[in-house]
């Protein structure tokens, strides 16, 4: 299947990079640290949704700015050698002008940039948590994107593993293709379904790119 599009939309871990073992073993860390119960913590989703929201679902309202300040150290204490790329990114962002695709994080600038450099990934774009009030699956995080790459949200193509992101893609009226890398097809609702960036290559086009998925 070929798209043509304006910008390309990069969701970071689970779709570019997987640091799944770092999150999970800082994240245990830090709700023991806190007194969560494994009950409580188990009941939250993790991924694909920022520091902040998943905090103020655990915690009281005072102790929120705090302990997102205590996860995003731990986090990027734990970068280093937490961090590997997923199967096609290097290929596909290669193959990309910078104007034409930015990555889209629910993490917080510091952490994904750290991320990203780790494994030597250097957008020209970032749009982070740092940068939105609503996260996914609220749109403003992709549409936000869309306009600081002067697209047209129609022309955008949205790559995210997470249901929330794909939910944010889909209310901001962008195309979708999930990567089944952390969840399975069933779970995922996207415009095109694939397991990952290893089957999706693009050309650089005169209005912007044209990508093809092998589903």
């Amino acid at each position: 299947m070929k798209i043509q599009a304006d910008a390309l939309l990069f969701d970071n871990d689970g779709t570019l990079i997987s640091s799944m073992e770092s999150v999970y073993r800082c994240w245990t860390r830090w709700a023991g640290e806190y007194g969560i119960t494994a009950e409580d913590f188990g009941r939250v989703e993790l991924h694909g949704r920022p520091a902040a929201e998943i905090a103020a679902d655990l915690l009281p309202p005072e102790k929120v700015a705090e302990a997102v300040a205590r996860i995003e150290e731990l986090e990027v204490s734990d970068v280093a050698g937490g961090v590997v790329l997923l199967p096609g990114t290097r290929e596909l962002l290669a193959s990309l002008p910078m104007d034409r695709w930015a990555v889209v994080t629910s993490a917080t600038r510091v952490l994904a940039e750290a991320r990203l450099a780790e494994v030597g990934v250097r957008p020209g774009l970032v749009i982070a948590a740092d940068d939105i009030t609503r996260g996914k699956p609220d749109p403003e995080p992709f549409l936000l994107a869309a306009a600081k790459l002067g697209a047209d949200p129609a022309r955008c193509v949205v790559f995210e593993d997470a249901p929330a992101g794909l939910q944010a893609g889909r209310a901001a009226g962008m195309k979708t293709v999930a990567l089944t890398t952390t969840h399975t097809a069933a779970e995922l609702s996207a415009d095109i379904v694939v397991t990952d960036l290893s089957a999706v290559s693009a050309q650089a086009t005169a209005g912007g790119v044209e990508i093809t998925c092998a589903e």
